[in-house]
């Protein structure tokens, strides 16, 4: 059974406008799978069909082999765990505790549970809150768990933010612009940070990966799918898609020379 995400055939339409037409991919477990394109080519309603906030007129999805019918709110319970742009952190909450949040589709009293102080919530709440520690220590950010998210530098909420996702222990990761907002600095940590985000989970996950940070893309990819007007006009590694005449003069232009240079 082939493990990871697949796409078959997709297809989406808003009215008179195409915004997904016949677009197949795969993110095999274990990989790094990169989709680019201009703004307008498809890329978040991509992902909103991948999260289930749209379903498609034609085509299916399936995880691990298995018919894939997303829809938000089972996400983590499907396996699948997703960043946002802006890290979406509760403001309320320190930064373990979002982080446990991440896991609460494991705990059997629930994490509101666990900070009420509820009955059979004790074991729970520690669980998942060693679960949450190794995974902040993973990320090299374990000093800031206490802290409120608004006081942190934005690349340590980032992390913040990978690690709630890593918390679900997800067989698909879907980052959405993580790149946002940083220096090139903290892009460059970020690169290899998510060069080793699917060996993080419990079992290889398969990440996906939307970003307009060609440097980032190129590095951190094995392979990168490239949407036009909501169709796939390339895919292969990232030296193949820098090398396709036609990717290089519609998208990518002088941004590959830079990245690659």
């Amino acid at each position: 059974m082939e493990q990871g995400l697949a796409l078959h055939h997709i297809g989406v339409r808003f009215g008179g406008l195409t915004a997904l037409d016949d677009v197949s991919l795969r993110v095999p477990a274990g990989s790094v799978v990169g989709v680019i394109g201009p703004n307008g080519a498809g890329k978040t309603t991509l992902f909103n069909v991948i999260c289930g906030f749209l379903v498609p007129e034609s085509g299916s999805l399936t995880l691990d082999g298995r018919p894939l019918r997303p829809r938000p709110h089972q996400l983590t319970r499907l396996g699948i765990a997703r960043t946002l742009q802006g890290t979406g952190l509760f403001a309320g909450l320190t930064a373990l505790e979002n982080v446990m949040t991440g896991a609460t589709h494991t705990a059997r009293a629930g994490f509101l549970a666990a900070l009420l102080g509820l009955p059979g919530s004790d074991r729970d709440e520690r669980r998942l809150r060693q679960h949450a520690l190794d995974i902040l220590d993973g990320l090299g950010i374990a000093g800031h768990a206490d802290a409120a998210p608004g006081t942190l530098p934005f690349a340590v909420r980032q992390r913040v933010a990978l690690a709630r996702a890593l918390a679900a222990r997800p067989r698909l990761l879907l980052l959405d612009e993580p790149a946002g907002g940083l220096g090139a600095e903290d892009i460059a940590d970020l690169a290899e940070l998510i060069r080793q985000l699917p060996q993080r989970a419990a079992d290889p996950c398969a990440v996906l990966l939307v970003e307009h940070h060609m440097d980032l893309v190129m590095s951190v990819c094995d392979e990168i799918v490239v949407l036009d007007f909501g169709r796939v006009i390339a895919a292969g590694t990232p030296d193949e898609v820098r090398d396709d005449p036609a990717v290089t003069d519609a998208y990518l232009g002088s941004a590959v020379d830079e990245a690659t240079a």
